[in-house]
């Protein structure tokens, strides 16, 4: 039985407030610099095509698309390999060939061998792990020129041989006796060969993610109306910023024996009424959380260029951007998993001293519509904020009008290793576009985890 946990809290704005609306900030406000603290820099930031899995990237492994982010940063910065000092991706589901699939990509893009690379996994937010590693060692001084990036390849992930199996060969393969092999094979059963399924669940509470923001939505009384209302319009801003060129860090990936794929796949702008024809994938037959209103399993990779500032002016560069203030957050795995922007963004507000009002360019992962509008409610709710997080006042509601403005995970795709990068770089582009100064980037993760990031543009 499904146990939905419910907070008292007002219906969202109506379906007017999810007009299309873009808000060009002109204002100059304070820099966030800080004293005797070096000021680390994104050169530059850029990304595979995002695509479904299944589609064209489907007979790569994971180093393949890792590499080809790499190579297009290095065809888009000109930076000289030797001048990079670490390069640390991120990523979720390993192939076991690759584990350390920083290393594996690097050497393939022809990084010298004499460059350490690691990687790191942090769910949904690896690439952010990954980012603000390289962040505190630039800040420390142990380092000067990071490439952080990330990396996700849903169309081939390993499925294993189930644990009796396992045993079974192992123990086969230290049998020394033709005696020894009989006794081991004569314990075989078929249903050793049941293979073990990778699941997008939860190890502490065994809970699918999209089983979870199903009762986050019922939780905060988000309808099935307004998740696909949101969904459309995360798909209509997608494709017209697809379509005006604004998505400036996908670069071409030729793969090979195939075409050159030049852009995301899955923007698929629909309509409300074709939307409501789809039935719940999770919790049926009632759920809320649907295939249109769900981000979709998505290949890509994504690498950003990150610099000590006084570094990348030596080199001749004009930074994008500066990286700010960043916190990272955990809460209840089972009834707060996809809260995580909740938690983060009233913290790294105050560790950076600023208020929401001083957020130019807001861009949130988006898991699942329900996720996104839950988040909503629950930063707009001062009986949230005094009951569970311990304050006295609501974090505030972000502003539509600078919300995800180019789309996001629901449109674009989420690659859960690549993401970050993306979110990061989207707030970047944005501010030099819009003439923004702050951008805050958050989403949430699988465990119950969360972070979010100031990133300040840098001046033209």
């Amino acid at each position: 039985m499904t146990t939905i946990l419910t907070y008292p809290f007002k219906k969202l704005p109506t379906t007017s407030k999810w007009a299309l609306r873009f808000a060009v900030q002109t204002k100059t406000k304070k820099t966030l610099a800080k004293p005797n603290i070096r000021n680390v820099v994104v050169v530059d930031g850029v990304r595979t095509p995002f695509l479904l899995s299944g589609t064209s990237y489907k007979d790569l492994m994971p180093h393949d698309l890792a590499r080809a982010a790499l190579t297009g940063l290095l065809h888009r910065t000109s930076v000289p390999k030797e001048v990079v000092d670490y390069i640390i991706f991120g990523t979720v589901i390993q192939e076991v060939k690759t584990s350390n699939v920083a290393r594996e990509a690097a050497l393939g893009a022809g990084f010298s061998d004499k460059t350490p690379a690691h990687t790191v996994t942090m769910a949904c937010i690896s690439a952010n792990q990954a980012m603000t590693t390289g962040v505190g060692l630039i800040a420390s001084g142990q380092c000067d020129v990071i490439v952080a990036g990330g990396v996700e390849l849903m169309s081939d992930i390993p499925i294993r041989h189930s644990r009796k199996m396992r045993k079974l060969m192992l123990d086969l393969n230290k049998a020394k006796s033709m005696g020894q092999r009989l006794s081991l094979i004569s314990k075989f059963r078929l249903n050793f060969l049941a293979p073990e399924l990778p699941a997008v669940a939860e190890f502490s509470t065994s809970e699918t993610m999209g089983h979870s923001a199903d009762r986050l939505a019922a939780a905060f009384a988000v309808s099935r109306l307004e998740q696909d209302e949101y969904a459309l319009r995360s798909h209509s801003l997608a494709k017209k910023a697809q379509d005006e060129g604004l998505l400036s860090d996908v670069v071409p990936f030729r793969v090979p024996g195939k075409d050159t794929v030049t852009k995301d796949n899955g923007i698929r702008p629909s309509s409300l009424e074709q939307m409501a024809k789809l039935k719940p994938a999770f919790i049926k037959p009632y759920g809320t959380v649907t295939a249109a209103n769900s981000s979709f399993l998505t290949d890509g990779a994504s690498a950003m260029l990150i610099m000590a500032e006084e570094k990348a002016l030596a080199m001749g560069y004009k930074p994008k951007a500066y990286l700010r203030d960043f916190m990272y957050v955990s809460q209840d795995p089972k009834d707060q998993l996809l809260l995580g922007p909740t938690y983060a963004t009233p913290k790294v507000l105050e560790k950076a001293g600023l208020t929401m009002n001083d957020i130019d360019a807001f861009e949130f992962h988006e898991a699942f519509s329900g996720q996104i509008l839950a988040n909503f409610k629950a930063m707009d709710s001062d009986w949230f904020a005094e009951n569970y997080m311990g304050r006295k006042t609501k974090v505030g509601l972000p502003p539509l009008e600078k919300f995800n403005n180019w789309g996001g995970s629901l449109s674009l795709g989420h690659p859960f290793g690549a993401t970050g990068c993306r979110l990061v770089m989207a707030a970047a582009n944005r501010l030099r576009k819009e003439g923004g100064q702050y951008g805050l980037v958050a989403a949430c993760a699988a465990g119950g985890q969360g972070h979010a990031m100031i990133v300040e543009a840098y001046p033209k």
